[in-house]
């Protein structure tokens, strides 16, 4: 059913590299005392451009094993990074943090022989983007930690036999790989309006923002435009979800970027968020509040005014998951279609072409 290779033997050895080069920052040891959900403790190395984000506790169940759960995690994460890409893990991470950008690992649950949490390379801060990031789940296997990111054959794999994944977040995850063949999450059909499955803009029906920046793509320079911004309007700058779904907050606690896993083969990133609501695999309603509009940067890029950095995502025909295609695409009630370069483009309503800088309402149809 899958045709992507496994990532697992690249993964295996690796590891053992990325600890003896020092790629890996691992946490200190844990206090006794238990701090509260969202609380975590942080080792930043600069040099090495990894820093591990991890809940005491979580630590403290790790133990000795947690070094190489965080190598299993970070050669996976630099094995699927775009701005990795065919190199080594040292080199990578020495080519990032010249850049001043990190890959991070965020573990934030651990059962048994299972581990699940976060992962992203930081976007560039030299231009308006947004990182690359995964949720991922590990599973020791013969002493050893098989990381599977969002996407990858063993995340599909650890999903359907994990205990750290509910009942209602397997049903939505499953569904979201499955869309994979259908004909929406192929190439830009041309002429076309695609069906999302009722996905809203992000914020209150019947109410409106102002479109700041048009079909973009998610990081601002490569891959399919898949990215809108919006700003201003009559809902207090609220962000909510496009449709319920599970969400995760990628940045932890107080990070302005929210990703929401939702039924039927889409997900959708929120960007630059102020005032977020945390969330961990939580299951939420259609306009679940996630935050507010803001400049927020916890996973680099930048932002010059206040607003929220909306993306589409999907898996392919390879359970891939990946930025996709907005054109011909129909989100708020609006068919969202390419201009002739990044941001210039626009949406059509009811015979309204709606382009940057122009107020849009939300319709539920």
């Amino acid at each position: 059913m899958f045709s992507r290779p496994s990532v697992s033997a690249y993964v295996r050895s690796t590891v053992t590299a990325l600890a003896v080069t020092g790629l890996l920052a691992a946490a200190p040891p844990a206090p006794t005392d238990l701090p509260p959900p969202a609380a975590t403790t942080v080792t930043d190395s600069s040099s090495a451009g990894v820093t591990v984000k991890m809940p005491s506790a979580v630590g403290d169940r790790l133990g000795a094993d947690r070094e190489a759960l965080l190598g299993a995690v970070s050669a996976d994460v630099l094995s699927r990074s775009h701005d990795a890409k065919g190199l080594v893990p040292k080199a990578a991470v020495r080519k990032l943090a010249a850049e001043g950008r990190k890959v991070v690992v965020d573990v934030r649950a651990v059962s048994g022989d299972w581990a699940r949490g976060v992962a992203y390379v930081e976007a560039s801060r030299q231009r308006h983007g947004a990182p690359e990031g995964w949720l991922y789940i590990a599973h020791r296997e013969d002493g050893q930690w098989v990381s599977g990111l969002e996407g990858d054959r063993e995340f599909a794999d650890h999903v359907a036999r994990s205990p750290l994944v509910g009942t209602a977040e397997r049903r939505t995850m499953t569904a979201y790989a499955e869309r994979g063949t259908a004909p929406e999450a192929q190439a830009s059909p041309a002429g076309a309006v695609a069906n999302t499955n009722g996905l809203l803009l992000p914020w209150m029906p019947d109410y409106y923002m102002s479109l700041t920046g048009g079909p973009h793509a998610h990081d601002g320079a490569t891959g399919y435009w898949s990215a809108l911004d919006f700003a201003g309007g009559n809902a207090s700058g609220l962000v909510r979800s496009s449709r319920e779904g599970t969400a995760t907050s990628m940045c932890g606690a107080g990070g302005g970027w929210t990703r929401v896993i939702h039924p039927g083969g889409f997900s959708t990133d929120y960007y630059h968020m102020r005032n977020t609501t945390y969330y961990n695999g939580t299951t939420i309603a259609r306009s679940a509040l996630l935050g507010s509009i803001g400049t927020d940067t916890c996973a680099g890029g930048s932002a010059t005014g206040a607003h929220v950095h909306w993306s589409l995502r999907t898996y392919d025909a390879n359970y891939v998951g990946q930025y996709t295609w907005l054109n011909g695409r129909t989100i708020g009630g609006w068919a969202w279609w390419n201009g002739s370069g990044q941001y210039s483009g626009c949406g059509t309503r009811l015979g309204v072409t709606a382009c940057p800088g122009t107020a849009i309402y939300n319709r539920t149809s």
